[in-house]
């Protein structure tokens, strides 16, 4: 089901009740509980090669780095090439609505406060580690049931998200204001920083600070030596638990450190899935732990009161930590992937 902007306004008529309805309805999602992959739904883009493994995931990056524009700092009009192809922007941005937290943590990195946001599902809040510099947005439903009344009434000049969220909204959305999408959040972050720059004529900050988070990832890696830890990203959800691999917003991370993972865990993909009978896959020699949403909810009890849990090597050493899921995995930006670098420089070179 599409909804038209002409609907919206039909709607808005009626009420915000049945907006509400009317939108909910058209854009559920069933969620996967990460910023770092896709729910399966009606609404995103329709393709399971994106979303993990396949031709179309491991070229994702590749893709989005031949995106952007040709125009000169300042110049506008310009043109941003994107995920759904071209979009012109006549002046330069200054009412953004962000479409999911990478591209909040990128906008607010590049010192613009978006008006309107769409956190994950079941928050409804700003990241604690970007509120101080997000200023107020708006609400405008999640990321996987996007409230396009409430984009509408923002009036945003430019709305910033991806195509595997929402790529069946993209003409809707593109009719409220000039939108520009990444393929895909997660291991594309720094591609989807640049294509994010581009439309709000911040390249040359963009690159400045992705310059700098590299450097910080370059000499942890010095200080850590050449016997590294290996390292295990372990995740609990509600459906699934994970072992994050190394096409993964923290899979980078570590790969830019030079830390390395068990064998079971250096695939070029997002994540391998195990029972919580199989939690001695998780073995390294640090275990560092995230939980989407309420812990109780997952496999996470399951897993740990399996006797093998207390065997693994990380266990029986004191090295499996809990880490702040917010910023480990659904960050997806430069400010995260910096409070991760302090996070390991904290716990692994003291």
């Amino acid at each position: 089901m599409s909804v038209s902007i002409r609907s919206v306004r039909r709607i808005r008529r009626r009420g915000t009740a049945a907006v509400a309805l009317a939108v909910t309805a058209a854009l559920a999602l069933t969620a996967c509980g990460s910023s770092d992959d896709s729910a399966k739904s009606e609404n995103g883009g329709g393709s399971k090669a994106v979303a993990q493994g396949g031709d179309d995931f491991a070229k994702a990056a590749e893709r989005t780095a031949r995106m952007g524009t040709d125009a000169k700092p300042g110049e506008f009009p310009r043109t941003i090439t994107h995920a759904r192809g071209k979009t012109e922007l006549k002046q330069r941005p200054r009412r953004v609505v962000v479409l999911d937290v990478g591209e909040l943590d990128n906008v607010v990195s590049l010192g613009v406060e978006p008006v309107g946001y769409a956190p994950t599902e079941g928050d409804d809040g700003i990241p604690g580690y970007l509120k101080k510099e997000a200023g107020t947005p708006k609400n405008v439903g999640t990321i996987n049931s996007l409230n396009l009344e409430a984009i509408a009434g923002l009036k945003p000049d430019l709305i910033l998200g991806s195509e595997l969220r929402a790529a069946k909204l993209y003409p809707q959305l593109s009719e409220i204001a000039p939108t520009v999408f990444s393929i895909r959040p997660g291991f594309t972050w720094k591609e989807n920083y640049l294509l994010n720059a581009a439309a709000l004529d911040r390249t040359a900050k963009a690159k400045t600070e992705l310059a700098l988070y590299e450097e910080k990832a370059r000499s942890l890696g010095r200080d850590l030596g050449d016997d590294k830890p290996t390292i295990t990203m372990l995740r609990y959800l509600p459906d699934r638990i994970r072992l994050y691999a190394k096409a993964s917003f923290i899979g980078t991370i570590l790969d830019d450190i030079g830390l390395p993972r068990p064998k079971n865990q250096q695939v070029n993909d997002l994540a391998t899935e195990i029972s919580p009978e199989k939690i001695d896959q998780a073995d390294a020699d640090w275990i560092f732990t995230g939980v989407y949403g309420d812990a109780q909810k997952t496999g996470r009890s399951e897993a740990e009161k399996n006797p093998l849990w207390k065997k693994l090597d990380a266990v029986k050493g004191g090295h499996a930590k809990d880490v702040p899921d917010e910023t480990w995995y659904l960050g997806l930006g430069v400010t995260a992937a910096n409070e991760v670098l302090a996070d390991l420089k904290s716990d692994l070179a003291p």
